[in-house]
């Protein structure tokens, strides 16, 4: 490995059940010095239990699989506790597979279609911490949350604190709490109670949806 400074590669898990599949994206890795490959399977239940011995920086997780499928293998990770990063990856551009992906608590949205280097770099983004969702999907997303909110009130940047105003800026920005905590100078546990306090009072469900309408509104800058 040539690696220069100390920092240990991103290591990666992947549960898809397309061996193929499977064999392409390792390949792929093989080539990177700060993504690792520590694992992959094909059956939902290994993977689960494979990122409790393995506890990856993140998962690749394929959403159409027979048995338990990719938004029930989703839940059941962040049940048994895996804190690290999930990055759907699928040929579903639907918008309900992108919507339920991201409610159900994944940090990314990646299709299968795209180029194996867009791929690379995409996993690096992820790898530092941000969210990723494949760029055509976007427009698809925003669409999605003007279209379910279940209110028809549109949520008020005024009824946010200064700090959740902060917060929200760099949710925007695709930014872990972890991060977020690290550039704020505060905990990532203050955080997570900011981004739960702002999530309800702009009525999202999600942070990924407070980042989406952050941008869409321009609070971004």
């Amino acid at each position: 490995m040539g690696q220069s400074t100390n920092e240990t590669p991103a290591s990666i898990l992947i549960i898809d059940d397309h061996p193929l599949l499977r064999r392409g994206v390792a390949q792929l890795l093989e080539l990177e010095d700060d993504l690792l490959l520590v694992g992959d399977t094909g059956e939902p239940e290994v993977g689960v239990h494979m990122a409790g011995e393995l506890d990856p920086d993140m998962i690749l997780l394929d959403l159409n699989m027979p048995g338990m499928d990719g938004i029930q293998t989703l839940k059941r990770l962040r049940e048994e506790g895996y804190a690290g990063r999930i990055v759907m990856f699928t040929v579903s551009d639907h918008e309900e597979d992108l919507v339920a992906a991201l409610r159900g608590g994944a940090d990314g949205y990646l299709l299968k279609d795209m180029e194996p280097e867009d791929m690379v770099r995409q996993l690096r983004q992820v790898a530092l911490g941000r969210m990723v969702v494949s760029e055509s999907l976007t427009a698809l997303l925003a669409e999605a949350l003007r279209n379910q909110r279940s209110q028809p009130a549109t949520p008020d940047i005024h009824s946010l604190t200064q700090r959740e105003r902060e917060i929200l800026r760099e949710l925007a920005a695709g930014l872990s709490n972890k991060l977020i905590a690290r550039k704020l100078d505060i905990t990532e546990g203050t955080v997570k109670v900011h981004v739960k306090h702002l999530l309800k009072k702009l009525n999202l469900r999600s942070r990924v949806e407070a980042a989406v309408w952050a941008v869409q509104e321009g609070i971004d800058r």
